[in-house]
């Protein structure tokens, strides 16, 4: 342990220089230990153990651990008898191996105070281990292990204290003592990344500001140029004229433009080369930041090869993961994330996915199940594949269950394809096992997984092949610090998405927009999208007039997708992502900010928040449509709303009106129809009485007490025709009241003509 490795370790007590070397050297053990168990007689693996036995036994001496000085004493001992070969590591051994690497790595958590209570209240317990380790230099054969049928091992966070199951006040003690094992010093550099990015995307933006100042000198060269044109045609018309007074004023003057001109030359040249460097400077600056928050995969890895290890024991089957990527680079902040999604996985492929030994035997396969994790940069992303040669999902399983769970009808069901059957698995409470254990049948565990990976901006795949084994493909960004977005104007201000979010940039025309049921669509390769005003969504006012052509940005995926309309594309940037200030909480539709690199701000919109809050507004039937250009202008006919839940009765009567020239809009029903009215310009409105959710009286009664609609023409049509019936529609303020079993044709269009007139305006 080098200072130039650790930095300056004055600071800390010996005490704690421990704590740093016993978590590196027992790593290395337990590393060391898988290995010799699937590999015997690995040379290199017992050569580094024990070194890694006898630094923590002389480490341990140093501050007066003796309990710790005696377990790392016999290790070294087994470890020199597997070398000589007198002692084979088998896997019972090993489980008593790796259960004193556990006790060394909880002694080493122990503080001044309470090590002494600790020691006391566990003395059964590390008599016990010391016995084991000590027995197994003599004896050719171990005796069952006590710990051997400890509980389920606990989540990968303390993976590598599966002893501290039988240990007495043990999560107290590793709670309080956990973030002093070499966490901590750690720590504060790290507070500081933010603070480091932050001032680094500062200076590249201010470097990105000179461009337009060099621009001005450039646009000044070229006023200068005509300036200097003009006196020397000036001087060119003097020597014309024979004056030889102004011949040598004139001379005089196109002399001292020489050096203006060359001045200029050369200082936009200086300036320009000083850009230059400025940018590279400012943006190594953001590099070197960046490269401090990345980490090795294997940092947020290191202590699954022994989970795997120690559930497949616990469920009496044989499971070895294979690593691959280690050295991949990852955001730490990521990698701290995914870390819990991971281990998810990875129990979830122990649990449902691999065979016990003897299945797997029968099905043609090796006892020893394997599991593959493989990590690297792909596309300018990280990808991480988790795979195993289990016995994969049961897609008809999938597909009975969620018949029974009527998330779809059987015709439904069984069009559904393998992928889509797998996006069921990411459903909470959705689980293929009948009954819960420790580990799985809660139905928590990948929705967990999707949910998480989906908060970091990465998305989460799912591949099986029955007989064959299990594939999980995880897409994320390769840091959360720099964010490559799209960044658009809302209403004369400048938002941003994440690139990853966004799934396709379009113009719509006008005239390719569709309504129906007072939602607004457009075809986009054979699939419908429903069209959202951004300003609407984010509250911002109603959206300016349009364009002939809309600006159209297309969030989600599936039938969770909308054509996000806004004021301009202005195309994609590299963001610094800064944090909001906490005394704001959590901003609706917001995740973070960022500086353009003119210096502008700009919020970067939180998508998933985004689907939401447009789901809301559908659900409360308050989404209004966009207003088009020139609307005003362009209306020639008037415009009818026609309410009726009958689908023959409502087509009759739109039919009728646009024979006559009307621009008639539809509403299936009382509520449909008072959130159309609402967001369209109507001439008259139609409507049924006996309707679901709304009848025709609330809503006439709805419109007439409205400040903004109390003047629009109403009329009912209903088969009712009872003198109350009538009254009672009149009473709710309707203008006309006609009965569909005594209007022909001419009637309906007869009545419409006296309320509102002609078609044309």
């Amino acid at each position: 342990m080098s200072q130039d490795q650790h930095g300056d370790l004055s600071a800390f007590s010996m005490l704690d220089l421990f704590r740093m070397e016993a978590d590196s050297q027992t790593q290395i053990l337990t590393d060391g230990l898988l290995a010799m168990e699937r590999h015997a007689g690995d040379a290199a693996a017992v050569e580094a153990m024990m070194r890694a036995a006898h630094s923590i036994k002389g480490a341990a001496a140093i501050v007066g651990l003796q309990v710790v000085v005696q377990l790392a004493h016999g290790m070294e001992d087994s470890f020199v008898a597997a070398q000589h070969g007198r002692l084979k590591l088998t896997p019972e051994r090993v489980d008593v191996l790796l259960s004193g690497v556990d006790l060394i790595v909880q002694l080493s958590r122990l503080d001044d105070a309470g090590a002494e209570a600790w020691l006391a209240a566990n003395a059964a317990q590390i008599d016990q281990t010391l016995n084991a380790i000590a027995g197994i230099a003599d004896l050719p054969e171990l005796p069952a292990l006590p710990s051997a049928a400890a509980p389920l091992p606990p989540p990968v966070a303390e993976a590598q204290a599966p002893v501290a199951s039988g240990l007495a006040g043990d999560e107290p003690e590793t709670a309080a003592l956990a973030p002093r094992a070499g966490a901590a010093p750690a720590k504060a550099p790290a507070q500081n990344f933010d603070k480091l990015l932050s001032l680094a995307s500062e200076s590249r933006i201010n470097a990105h500001q000179m461009h337009p100042f060099i621009g001005a000198l450039q646009r000044f060269k070229r006023n200068q140029s005509s300036l200097f044109s003009a006196i020397e045609h000036l001087h060119e018309a003097i020597a014309r004229s024979g004056d030889a007074g102004l011949m040598e004023k004139s001379l005089l003057a196109l002399q001292k433009t020489q050096p203006l001109k060359q001045f200029m030359l050369e200082h936009i040249a200086d300036i320009e080369t000083y850009e230059r460097r400025l940018l590279a400077v400012s943006q190594g600056m953001v590099d070197e930041v960046l490269a401090l928050r990345m980490r090795p995969f294997r940092d947020g890895i290191h202590a699954f090869p022994r989970m795997v290890r120690d559930l497949a024991r616990s469920l009496g089957k044989e499971v070895q993961l294979e690593i691959e990527g280690e050295d991949t680079l990852v955001d730490r902040d990521i990698l701290a994330k995914i870390e819990s999604p991971l281990n998810h996985m990875l129990r979830n492929a122990i649990d449902h996915g691999m065979e016990g030994p003897y299945e797997r035997i029968d099905a043609g396969k090796e006892a020893l199940g394997t599991i593959r994790m493989e990590a690297r940069h792909r596309a300018g992303m990280l990808s991480i594949e988790i795979s195993d040669d289990g016995r994969g999902v049961d897609l008809e399983k999938i597909r009975q269950s969620v018949i029974e769970r009527k998330m779809a009808s059987p015709a439904m069901a069984a069009a559904l394809s393998p992928g889509e059957l797998l996006e069921f698995l990411f459903l909470p409470a959705f689980s293929l096992k009948e009954k819960a254990n420790q580990l799985s049948g809660r139905g928590v565990g990948l929705d967990i997984v999707h949910e998480t990976i989906r908060q970091q901006n990465g998305t989460v795949r799912l591949e099986s092949e029955p007989g064959r084994g299990f594939r999980a493909l995880i897409t994320l960004p390769l840091t959360q610090s720099i964010v490559r977005a799209l960044v658009i104007d809302i209403q004369g201000e400048a938002y941003a998405i994440p690139i990853v979010k966004v799934e396709s940039v379009v113009r719509v025309p006008q005239a390719a927009i569709h309504t129906l049921e007072n939602k607004q669509f457009f075809e986009l390769k054979g699939e419908h999208l429903g069209l959202v005003s951004a300003a609407q969504v984010l509250e911002l006012g109603e959206a300016a007039s349009q364009a002939d052509d809309l600006p159209v940005v297309v969030i989600g995926r599936g039938k969770q997708s909308y054509a996000l309309v806004v004021d301009a594309i202005r195309g994609e940037q590299s963001l610094a992502v800064q944090a909001i200030d906490p005394i704001f909480g959590k901003m609706r539709d917001i995740s973070a900010a960022a500086l353009l690199d003119d210096g502008e701000p700009v919020l970067i919109l939180d998508v998933p928040d985004l689907l939401l809050s447009i789901d809301k507004l559908l659900h409360e039937g308050g989404l209004h449509q966009l207003a088009q250009a020139g609307h005003a202008q362009q209306r020639r006919a008037k415009r009818i709303l026609v309410v009726d839940d009958s689908l023959t009765v409502r087509e009759m009567e739109r039919k009728l009106l646009l024979a006559r020239g009307f621009d008639v809009d539809v509403a299936i029903d009382g509520i449909d129809g008072w959130n159309v009215v609402r967001s369209g310009e109507y001439d008259l409105v139609i409507t049924d009485v006996d309707m679901p959710r709304m009848d025709g009286i609330e809503l006439v009664s709805l419109i007439k007490k409205d400040l903004h609609l109390h003047k629009l023409p109403v009329m009912i049509v209903s088969y009712k025709d009872r003198p109350e019936d009538r009254a009672r529609g009149l009473s709710a303020g309707a203008d006309y009241y006609l009965t569909k079993g005594s209007f022909h044709d001419e009637t309906l269009l007869d009545a419409v003509a006296d309320l509102i007139g002609d078609a044309r305006l």
